[in-house]
């Protein structure tokens, strides 16, 4: 009777644990089941921070489950503290955001940096914005060899607002003041929406600036002149602006941004999230939204993401050995 009574209750705990286990593991398949947070490196109302927003709804109902996506400012160091508190985050699927280069992998090149590219898990890449010169609209300068000889005329005291020490904005100008034989001055800020600020309030000459970014920007009321986007050929998106190698100048540059998250996410949960960007990237009324924003659009999945940062970083590093860019 007692070994019966025993194995009993043997019986039920054995049973009892199973049902936990059940319950967990039916908790881990219900992911989502709390708000995922969306970390931006850059200002509120720079492309970045207007592309996440654009995208959240798009991810939200891919994801399903009654998904909900909070998108997070966390400006400063050119995109480092963001994509340091990205790296740091727990790798659980709720806390996701985007990676900008060339600065993802530019900072670890020109300092101790607590994160490198490869310390996240690469969900897609999504916009390939070309670079671009900016003026405003009253600017003597209209052409790139014009601002070339204003620069000559006054050495040092052109500014040129980027989005910071080694971002895809501070290289072109880097690039142009070895081709054009100037010395400008560099005024890195902490996304494109205050370099468009500066640039409006007279505080810096030339906002450095990607295309799409300066079309929104101009759509928007701004009176900017773009002088030349640094793509290989004209884009769809500014047709009429000259690219930097028809003007003599062989620059090109620009950023790309894609959506990552902390090392070492659940597989199930990187399988969905990367279904979720992928089916984003190609839902018409989502491109619909994207043209209208101006976007250069360019997904890439997990592999060609992974080979292109790869590829890419060698570069950079080669570049580090012939052209230092951190600020002196």
């Amino acid at each position: 009777m007692i070994a019966t009574k025993r194995q009993t209750l043997k019986t039920l705990a054995l049973a009892s644990t199973s049902m936990l286990a059940g319950v967990h593991g039916t908790a881990r398949a219900a992911y989502p089941d709390r708000p995922i947070k969306m970390l931006i490196a850059y200002s509120a109302g720079g492309a970045t921070d207007v592309m996440a927003r654009a995208m959240a709804p798009f991810i939200e109902k891919y994801l399903g489950g009654g998904a909900r996506l909070v998108i997070e400012n966390r400006t400063g160091a050119g995109g480092g503290i963001g994509f340091t508190q990205l790296a740091a985050a727990p790798a659980d699927g709720y806390t996701i955001g985007f990676i900008n280069t060339p600065n993802v992998l530019t900072i670890p090149i020109e300092r101790k940096s607590p994160f490198h590219w490869e310390n996240f898990d690469l969900i897609g890449n999504v916009v390939d914005d070309p670079g671009n010169f900016s003026v405003l609209a009253d600017s003597p300068v209209r052409t790139l060899d014009q601002l070339a000889a204003y620069a000559k005329s006054r050495p040092g005291q052109v500014t040129v607002g980027t989005t910071g020490v080694g971002s895809d904005d501070h290289l072109a100008m880097l690039y142009f003041e070895r081709i054009a034989g100037v010395k400008m001055n560099h005024v890195p800020f902490k996304g494109a929406a205050d370099v468009r600020a500066a640039t409006l309030g007279r505080q810096i000459d030339v906002a450095a600036v990607n295309i799409g970014e300066a079309m929104q920007a101009i759509k928007g009321g701004s009176p900017f002149r773009n002088l030349g986007q640094m793509s290989q050929t004209r884009t769809d998106i500014a047709p009429d602006v000259p690219t930097f190698k028809e003007q003599g100048y062989n620059i090109e540059m620009s950023s790309l941004r894609g959506i990552a998250a902390p090392k070492g996410l659940p597989a199930d949960v990187r399988e969905r999230l990367v279904k979720a960007v992928e089916q984003t990237c190609t839902d018409p009324e989502f491109l619909k939204i994207a043209a209208g924003l101006f976007t250069q659009m360019r997904y890439l999945g997990p592999t060609p993401y992974r080979t292109l940062l790869r590829d890419t970083e060698a570069g950079f590093k080669q570049l580090w050995n012939e052209m230092p860019w951190g600020d002196k």
